[in-house]
């Protein structure tokens, strides 16, 4: 099956006499023993397995795990190391899984920061007790671009593992095991959900193997699973995925554009641009450039600021991946410690007409 025909028909796992053509919801928290499948909705559920499949399947992996969040998710992962394990992660990743590392992991993983888009970097911070190396590309926010190619065979070298997450492109514009990653994680409350109403988060496996074992112990005996009705709502959005990816990617670049020729626009981050530093690389790895677009003001936070609260049509608001556009000054939410410029806006460019989004911007940054 082809992408398209794959989201709208893999996720439908109907088991119902009935044969209705969408699968139910199964509420039910427990099973009878000797089905076969299902004990209890913790360890599996009808459609979390539905899910589960769908999404193994986008990302032409193994297997694939399903959490109530997108943190839950990375967060799978680090607890599956081994306590000393040395992670290297890029230093401008998000935020959430950031925190996660340096919060819950202090004393117990080591995790060095460090600029993934250069290689010499990456190949500088690995320690003997290297077991990770976690790619974020694009990253959130500043759209730098990791070759998963190259950051796989130093991977392999150190005998370890490589997880991308791919939550701005989504397997739609890249499929980071095509290109050898061993865990894709997702943050399935963006793209995936694609209506900003559904918390969740997803790991995909090239293999299964004893590592992959682990997390998926993690999840079951952890809890941090999706509910029937969050896993039914992303199958049913994820059927559209492919349709809005090429929306959001086509609007996204118009957007980028017209703010590199804005004279009150400082710098545009955006792969999609020939002026973006990792433009040769994003062309060789995604067949698309998605739907984020950063750009930096001219002037402090105040004028930030400013612009923003003068938009009509973009709501300023964290998170990224719906129809609507939303747009935040992401250093106001990173933190004091942040390394995000303090005059940048990240903008999720929605499906909205693009002629009202220019007016818009337009009006705002004059």
């Amino acid at each position: 099956m082809r992408f398209e025909t794959l989201t709208i028909h893999k996720g439908n796992l109907v088991t119902d006499s009935a044969k209705p053509v969408v699968q139910p919801i199964t509420l039910s928290t427990t099973f009878e023993h000797g089905n076969g499948q299902m004990l209890y909705t913790r360890a599996n559920n009808p459609n979390r397995q539905a899910l589960e499949n769908l999404l193994a399947a986008m990302e032409k992996g193994a297997d694939a795990a399903a959490f109530s969040s997108g943190n839950a998710a990375g967060t799978a992962v680090f607890q599956a190391l081994e306590p000393g394990s040395h992670i290297i992660a890029p230093d401008d990743m998000y935020h959430g899984l950031h925190n996660s590392m340096v919060q819950l992991f202090a004393g117990i993983l080591e995790v060095s920061f460090v600029d993934m888009s250069d290689v010499e970097k990456v190949k500088q911070a690995i320690r003997p007790n290297t077991r990770l190396f976690w790619v974020e590309t694009p990253s959130n926010p500043l759209l730098k671009i990791t070759d998963i190619r190259k950051i796989s065979a130093l991977a392999k070298a150190q005998n370890a593992i490589l997880a991308c997450d791919n939550t701005f492109a989504t397997p739609v514009f890249q499929n980071p095991i095509d290109l050898g990653a061993d865990i894709v994680m997702h943050s399935s409350t963006k793209y995936f959900g694609g209506h900003s109403d559904i918390l969740g988060g997803a790991l995909i496996t090239k293999e299964v193997n004893p590592f992959w074992e682990k997390v998926k112990i993690v999840q079951r005996v952890g809890g941090a699973v999706p509910s029937p009705m969050d896993c039914y709502l992303l199958c049913r959005s994820i059927r559209t995925l492919a349709y809005r990816m090429k929306g959001h990617a086509e609007h996204a670049a118009i957007l980028a554009e017209y703010l590199l020729n804005h004279p009150n626009v400082e710098k545009v981050f955006y792969p999609g641009l020939i002026s973006h530093p990792g433009h040769a690389v994003a062309a060789s790895q995604m067949s698309g450039f998605g739907g984020i677009v950063s750009f930096m003001v001219n002037g402090d936070a105040i004028r930030a600021d400013e612009v923003v609260s003068k938009l009509r049509y973009f709501a300023n608001a964290t998170s990224l991946g719906g129809v609507e556009s939303l747009i935040e000054r992401r250093a106001a939410v990173e933190g004091p410690e942040t390394k995000t410029p303090q005059n940048l806006l990240r903008v999720s460019v929605g499906l909205e007409h693009t002629d009202d989004l220019l007016e818009d911007l337009a009006q705002a940054l004059d």
